[in-house]
């Protein structure tokens, strides 16, 4: 039986032999250990050892000594146990019935065993962390040497120290150059990446581009330096991502350079990367930067087109930005664009609206936007209704304003008085005086007193009208609520008199003005003796309401009072030529 085993493992062995040629030696694969010894390495290395031959065996088979074997036997009890037990009949069977697959089995976990074996020769050899173990007293030498040395002779200085440069060295070095320029930076990453290809890693570029980027004493020449090293690392695909270029970006509008940064970005897609939306961002806000309106819209479309966008304040700062360079339109379609996405800020809406409302072509856009404040926005949107309603007066669409005015009185937000005079001062300009005494009504229902800007407007309108006493009533309640009243109140009831001729109320509103402590003005005398005179040739009290103008210190224009001396001595020509007749 045992030399039937070994003739099988022989005929294994040379087979294994044929069917596995050595291997040529790999530059990539390694060992990385050497196989465990097997019990049965001889029978499946490369050089075959003979077996020993028949003769061999049966010299040892002459010399074996049943005595010695008997001897041996006799004294191991457990052998004498099995030997007692032990029938050749059942040994006989059993041995011709299990031989073959017996054999079978231990040359099938044989081959598989050896196998895997095999198989560990040739596996390649893992990482060893040793191997990324970096000498850090070899790291303080090089950065050391780097800050010391000048800038010109650092990559000389370098390759004098013959140092391999990984990249795992090269990381730590970088990391711990807190003193260096960054010039001095750019220059021991160029020189590690010589030395060593390996080095020239987009980790290593990070530290880099954070260190040059980040830095308070960087310039244009550095910052050149670094988008040029940046373009040629992106040659290699994988070797540049999109923070890396959205920090060139943020350095380039830090440096005022709008005109390099819309160059980062149009590379892009050449690099191998693609813009997010703080790289939309940070372009379109270096453009701003030197009023390149044009060129930040043309960004603006690709965002659009992208749906990729920065933050909801971000967002808010482009709206801002178009609306400041009069691109309203343009601002519109961001905001619209961008809202499916995200919420704009309520200042960048505010200003949206406002901008939208000072246009005519553009108020109904306004108007349409309003709707975009909803719950607790609505507290927020005071200025953004006040903007409309005064876009709407301006375009006379007074009754689209008041009707806006009143949505603001029922539901909110709550009007101010700039809001109620604006609707107030067009219902009087187009003479609907009753529509603006109602509103005045409803401020003071909504406990908001009106102002004397408010009563002004409301008398101006009944003086146009030719409605010079309901204006002086309108007047005399205004001084109930405001015990001091401004001059242009009072000028306005005077100079409405004045126009309907009715002097002797123009000199009782002006008494009334002295009496509320009011002094009357160069307007208010110039314009009573001018109707005086052209109009009821009264000279006499012309003549006296220029002694009160000379006793306070006013003093009236010549043309004036050369019209009071010609109206005197008219009359007295008149009168002379009268009696003479």
């Amino acid at each position: 039986m045992l030399r039937s085993r070994a003739r099988a493992l022989l005929l294994l062995r040379s087979c294994i032999h044929k069917s596995l040629p050595p291997l040529p030696p790999s530059p990539i694969r390694t060992l990385a250990r050497a196989p465990p010894r097997h019990p049965l390495s001889r029978f499946l290395s490369s050089s075959l050892e003979p077996l020993p031959d028949s003769s061999a065996t049966a010299t040892a088979s002459a010399s074996f000594d049943p005595a010695d074997a008997s001897a041996s036997a006799s004294s191991d009890p457990a052998y004498a146990a099995a030997s007692a037990s032990f029938d050749p009949a059942d040994a006989a069977a059993s041995t011709s019935s299990d031989s073959s697959d017996d054999g079978e089995d231990n040359l099938t976990s044989l081959w598989e065993e050896d196998a895997r074996d095999v198989d560990d020769v040739f596996t390649p050899a893992t990482s060893d962390p040793a191997d990324d173990v970096v000498d850090e007293v070899m790291v303080a030498r090089v950065r050391a040497v780097v800050e010391s040395t000048p800038e010109d002779q650092i990559p000389s200085a370098l390759a004098d120290m013959a140092v391999d440069f990984t990249e795992p060295f090269l990381s730590a070095v970088l990391q711990s150059a807190e003193s260096c320029s960054a010039k001095k930076l750019l220059l021991l990453f160029k020189s590690a990446a010589n030395n060593n290809p390996a080095a020239r890693s987009l980790a290593n570029l990070e530290i880099v581009v954070d260190k040059v980027a980040e830095s308070d004493e960087v310039d244009k020449m550095n910052a050149y330096m670094l988008w040029d090293l940046v373009k040629e690392m992106g040659t290699v695909p994988g070797s540049v991502n999109t923070q890396v270029l959205n920090k060139l970006l943020a350095m380039f509008l830090k440096l005022k350079k709008s005109k390099i940064a819309l160059e980062v970005f149009d590379m892009f897609s050449d690099l191998g990367c693609t813009p997010d939306g703080d790289s939309y961002y940070l372009v379109i806000e270096a453009a701003g930067k030197k009023s390149m309106v044009d060129a930040a819209w043309r960004v603006c479309e690709k965002m659009i087109g992208s749906c990729c966008f920065p933050d909801n304040k971000k967002i808010g700062d482009i709206v801002t930005f178009f609306c400041k360079k009069k691109k309203v339109k343009e601002a519109q379609l961001v905001y619209l664009a961008a809202k499916e996405k995200l919420q704009t800020p309520i200042p960048a809406l505010n200003f949206l609206i406002g901008a939208l409302a000072r246009n005519a072509e553009t108020i109904n856009a306004a108007l349409e936007l309003l709707e975009e404040y909803q719950g607790e926005s609505l507290k927020d949107a005071g200025m953004s209704y006040a903007a409309v309603i005064h876009g709407l007066c301006k375009t006379n669409n007074v009754k689209d304003a008041k009707k806006l005015l009143m949505r603001m009185v029922n539901l909110g937000p709550a009007p101010g008085n700039a809001v109620f005079n604006f609707v107030i001062t067009a219902l009087s300009k187009n003479g609907e005086m009753e529509d603006a005494k109602g509103l005045m009504r409803v401020m003071e229902n909504q406990g908001i007193r009106p102002d004397i800007y408010t009563y002004s407007v409301i008398m101006s309108g009944y003086t146009k009208g030719g409605m010079v006493d309901e204006a002086h009533a309108i007047l005399r309640d205004a001084k109930k609520i405001h015990p001091k009243l401004s001059t242009v109140t009072y000028h306005t009831v005077i100079r409405g008199y004045c126009k309907m001729e009715e002097f002797e109320k123009a000199l009782e509103c002006l008494n009334e003005m002295k009496e509320d402590g009011m002094q009357p003005n160069m307007d208010e005398y110039n314009k009573l003796i001018q109707s005086l005179c052209l109009k009821a040739l009264d000279w006499r009290t012309a003549e006296k309401l220029l002694k009160e103008m000379d006793d306070s210190g006013l003093r009236l224009k010549g043309i004036t009072r050369s019209l009071i001396a010609a109206v005197k001595e008219l009359e007295m020509e008149s009168s002379k030529a009268s009696q003479e007749t």
